[in-house]
């Protein structure tokens, strides 16, 4: 006895006894934070695990437990497309939802116009891409704006999609070149377009499979780029088309794997 009761001190002192630790440092830490709902999947008979990308945390996997059963309070709040106040329980492989509050409810509107939800779930497929773990609140502020234009329908939703998509990346460390040319910095618009070179050429620089644009085209991109609207929605179909193409093929290649839900995405 007298010795099991010495080691039972010496564990403490130590800090190493389980069972004589404060209850306070058992709690698992809680913390608060903006987020846009990317997706969710059902885990067991009532719960989902939901993947957010939040302002100040990054790229978020946590489990809401009970949020498909009938009388969950906050089951609606966890859907695709949603901006939310919530709180989490800090885990050690999936943090746990707590609390929710709306703070923009972008689902509902988006989900009834087909283009608009095709290019919401491209923009918060590349959102999570992009995210890869680290803290962008830029990311997150431009996805929160991308689908606020799309369920208010400021613009049309593929020009929307395509401006998004330029600036994700360009926050992303690699923003195109509309103007000068990319590779020998000759100013003026150009017409040629390389990928590997990030953006237009002049005809001194254009090597084989460079894509040819007509004038409308460049200057689209640029305004897209640079979010000068009154340019962009003015153009016709053919131009946006065209674009577009440069949009897809320019994300496409600097995103690992690729966009899958980019091919359901209308283009004219």
């Amino acid at each position: 006895g007298c010795w099991n009761r010495w080691r039972h001190r010496n564990r403490v002192a130590q800090g190493t006894d389980f069972c004589s630790q404060p209850f306070a440092s058992l709690k698992m830490p809680v913390y608060r934070d903006e987020a846009v709902i990317i997706r969710t999947h059902k885990l067991g008979e009532a719960d989902r695990i939901v993947t957010m990308l939040s302002r100040y945390h990054g790229l978020i996997r946590a489990v809401a437990k009970g949020v498909r059963r009938t009388t969950s309070k906050f089951g609606s709040r966890l859907e695709p497309f949603m901006v939310v106040d919530i709180q989490l329980h800090e885990g050690r492989n999936l943090d746990t939802v707590n609390q929710v509050e709306t703070l923009n409810a972008y689902g509902g509107q988006i989900i009834e116009d087909y283009p608009a939800y095709t290019s919401a779930t491209v923009m918060v497929e590349t959102a999570e891409k992009l995210a890869s773990g680290e803290t962008s609140p830029q990311q997150y502020l431009l996805l929160v704006g991308g689908l606020r234009a799309l369920a208010n329908k400021d613009h049309d939703s593929s020009l929307i999609l395509d401006s998004y998509l330029l600036r994700a990346l360009s926050v992303a460390g690699w923003a195109p070149n509309f103007t000068d040319c990319a590779r020998c910095g000759k100013p003026g618009l150009h017409q040629d377009f390389v990928l590997q070179a990030g953006g237009m050429v002049c005809g001194d620089c254009r090597i084989a499979g460079a894509v040819k644009l007509n004038e409308a085209s460049a200057r689209l991109l640029g305004a897209l780029l640079a979010g000068d609207w009154e340019f962009a929605d003015k153009t016709d179909e053919s131009t946006r088309a065209s674009a577009s193409g440069v949009v897809a093929a320019y994300s496409q290649w600097h995103i690992e794997r690729g966009l899958k839900s980019l091919q359901h995405v209308e283009r004219t």
